[in-house]
């Protein structure tokens, strides 16, 4: 869940066989998805071992077979034609619409630490960010304004960190967390960083839900919504 930006200080150098199951078989894909697969165009190292293993559970946990479910297909054909237009406009890749499908689609509502919204802000970071949380109303809940203010706290971190997926990590984490990480191992590649399990496994998440969402009957989604499969379509 984001945590409230609090410092605008630069200095970070830019460093920068998986599986498909169906509801009953799990077939080998092309050797080559490895090299295809990216979040916001930026790529997983060819060739490591230890990150196309987790690549490849993780993908394996989006399948339909362990869901059980269409309701992250059926929330992305309702919440992307309202995210999309908006990151384009704050200048942020498009990749970014499979954060709140990630945040929240699957569970949604609050967090037991009082994240709310599609973008899952805690209150202090949503007010930092110019929503409205008090007894009388919750601007989180709001999927456009909640958008925005993302996309504000998005942008700030990039001006930080100079790549996407530290990014990424950085809204799952927070950007003072994430700095003393890059300085204590010497090291700003998201997929070659030691991080908690949670953030370690961010944006791989990101990742499956991105190839879930672009090509469900691949991992076993039989009936996808109309909607999804046309943006998929104009987007290529």
């Amino acid at each position: 869940m984001p945590q409230a930006f609090k410092s605008h200080k630069k200095g970070l150098n830019n460093t920068t066989k998986s599986i498909t199951t169906t509801t009953t078989t799990i077939t080998e894909e092309p050797v080559n998805l490895m090299a295809q697969l990216n979040f916001a165009e930026e790529t997983l190292p060819v060739g490591d071992i230890r990150v196309e293993r987790k690549m490849k559970k993780t993908l394996a946990g989006y399948n339909y077979s362990n869901l059980q479910t269409n309701r992250l297909h059926r929330m992305a054909a309702e919440w992307f034609p309202i995210i999309e237009p908006i990151l384009a406009a704050y200048g942020i890749p498009n990749d970014f619409k499979y954060m709140p499908l990630v945040e929240s689609g699957l569970q949604g509502g609050m967090s037991p630490k009082g994240a709310n919204g599609a973008w899952q802000f805690m209150p202090g970071t949503a007010r930092t960010y110019g929503l409205k949380v008090n007894s009388e109303v919750d601007e989180r809940k709001n999927l456009r304004k909640s958008t925005i203010a993302a996309c504000k706290y998005i942008k700030e971190l990039y001006g930080v960190f100079d790549s996407w997926t530290l990014v990424a990590a950085a809204y799952n984490v927070g950007d003072n967390h994430m700095r003393k990480q890059i300085d204590r191992q010497n090291q700003d590649n998201y997929f070659k960083m030691k991080l908690n399990r949670e953030t370690g496994g961010y944006v791989y998440k990101l990742i499956s839900m991105k190839q879930i969402i672009q090509d469900p009957s691949r991992y076993g989604y039989r009936a996808s919504p109309k909607g999804v499969l046309a943006m998929n379509t104009q987007s290529e």
